[in-house]
């Protein structure tokens, strides 16, 4: 809870107050696949990146009127390295899942910066609230 949920409204609490004064900003947070499409015994997890994602909406309907933007990035599954010894069976899984997704690819860290790239630009300011899915079509499956 701390990680996701609690990090995502102390960071936008401390950059508001600047944001308001030049009346532009673009808060980005990074939810996860799993606030749409539950994991079983992962409660906790669900829950949090829901909560990421109805923060930023409810940041986008607080501040837009000072030029702030509030979005969030739900990323798939994402290739990032990993401890096998902490999951033996992590590669085998991915492999299965890589398989199912319409792109035939896992993600890779630079499809998440990309997106929060084109969500920070000066000319996305009409873009808020949203969240824009990172996943290779993963609820699609």
């Amino acid at each position: 809870m701390n990680t996701n949920l609690s990090a995502s409204f102390y960071l936008a609490r401390a950059v508001l107050p600047s944001m308001i004064e030049k009346r532009w900003g673009r808060i980005i947070h990074i939810s996860g696949s799993e606030g749409f499409v539950p994991v079983r015994d992962q409660a906790h997890k669900v829950a949090c990146k829901a909560g990421v994602v109805a923060l930023a909406k409810a940041i986008a309907l607080e501040f837009g009127q000072y030029g702030i933007t509030a979005n969030s990035v739900a990323p798939g599954v994402i290739e990032t390295r990993r401890d096998p010894v902490a999951d033996p069976d992590l590669a085998s899984r991915r492999e299965t899942h890589r398989q199912k997704l319409p792109v035939q690819r896992l993600g890779v860290v630079d499809d998440v910066a990309q997106a929060c790239l084109y969500l920070c630009s000066d000319h996305e300011g009409f873009v808020t609230g949203q969240v824009l899915h990172v996943n290779g079509g993963e609820p699609m499956l």
